[in-house]
């Protein structure tokens, strides 16, 4: 029995110790510029102690680092381990995203909507232009804020209680919205018409420039062709 009880024990402990990993790790890639030892240990409610020895666990892993201010913020590691959670979508949509920035002339995006978070998957520049904006592969924002956020919203099942808003963009086919995320910038993006069994994703341009139907048009279509592929 004392064998047993023994057992039992090791096996929670081990539970918890990674559901605290999780939780730091969680805490620390939400916050946009990073945590502080403290901030992590109050947030994740342990010692000091114990939130040194997670996130340098969690650095060795090369999931987190530690910045020249003293703070923690996420590492390259999560990027693989979002490309591998997504891996089918992302390689069906590099290559369209490639062309569409060429014909754009403009960066274009793909988002996936991870709770109440816009995850840019894949992001990619066209070959030349004067001026395209660039945001790093793994940066989030709040689905409430910009053109991505909605057209994700409207990329989930109707509800009778969701906002107007969501509603004219699933009317519309598309969202479009003006320094909402990155200021002075104009965002258009369309939902990507995934079955339910998938993550709701979208395609986003932000530019200096407001887009026309016609850029809407190259969107929605490329956005076909990662559903017909995804889709199957």
């Amino acid at each position: 029995m004392t064998e047993q009880k023994s057992d039992t024990a090791s096996r929670t402990a081990g539970s918890q110790t990674l559901a605290r990993g999780l939780l730091v790790l969680r805490l620390v890639a939400q916050a946009s510029d990073g945590l502080a030892i403290t901030d992590v240990a109050l947030a994740a409610g342990v010692h000091r102690t114990v939130a040194y020895r997670v996130l340098n666990t969690l650095c060795d892993a090369h999931l987190l680092h530690r910045g020249a201010d003293g703070r923690y913020r996420g590492a390259a590691g999560l990027l693989a381990l979002a490309g591998a959670g997504y891996q089918h979508l992302r390689s069906v949509a590099l290559p369209l995203l490639s062309s569409a920035a060429t014909e754009l002339g403009a960066t274009v995006s793909l988002l996936v909507r991870e709770s109440d978070m816009a995850v840019a998957l894949a992001v990619v520049s066209p070959p030349s232009g004067s001026y395209h904006v660039m945001f790093a592969e793994g940066s989030r924002h709040p689905i409430s804020r910009g053109a991505a956020g909605l057209a994700l919203q409207a990329a989930g099942t109707a509800s009778e209680f969701e906002p107007e808003r969501i509603r004219q963009v699933r009317a519309a086919g598309y969202a479009q919205t003006f320094g909402e995320v990155e200021p002075n910038m104009h965002g258009l993006a369309v939902p990507i018409p995934l079955e339910l069994q998938h993550s709701a994703a979208c395609l986003n341009v932000i530019t200096v420039r407001q887009e026309d139907l016609a850029s809407v048009r190259i969107l929605q279509e490329v956005a076909q062709h990662i559903a017909n592929h995804v889709n199957g």
